[in-house]
């Protein structure tokens, strides 16, 4: 899984180039577990790593330019980058 969450790191930071190679690894870890919470919540079954993984690299073409943009409309993502220590 870290080697997973190092090369989607490394794709964001090369389409955002407002973040850090450490902000983006912030970014992909959060959008990994939200989206795997936010499937669990709603009941469905867990599809494994590939199809978050999918989904990730999917947020990450749509909208890694302006996820450094996204923390002043998102306060859920504003509270968890705080939690991991991240302040913009």
């Amino acid at each position: 899984m870290e080697e997973v969450h190092q090369q989607l790191a490394e794709r964001l930071y090369e389409k955002n180039g407002r973040l850090t190679i450490d902000e983006a690894r912030t970014w992909v870890e959060l959008l990994w577990e939200d989206f795997e919470s936010t499937r669990a919540k709603a009941g469905y079954d867990y599809k494994g790593k590939q199809v978050t993984e999918q989904i990730v690299i999917q947020w990450i073409e749509n909208y890694g330019p302006k996820l450094h943009d996204f923390i002043a409309t998102n306060p859920k993502y504003k509270e968890m980058l705080k939690k991991k220590g991240y302040e913009h």
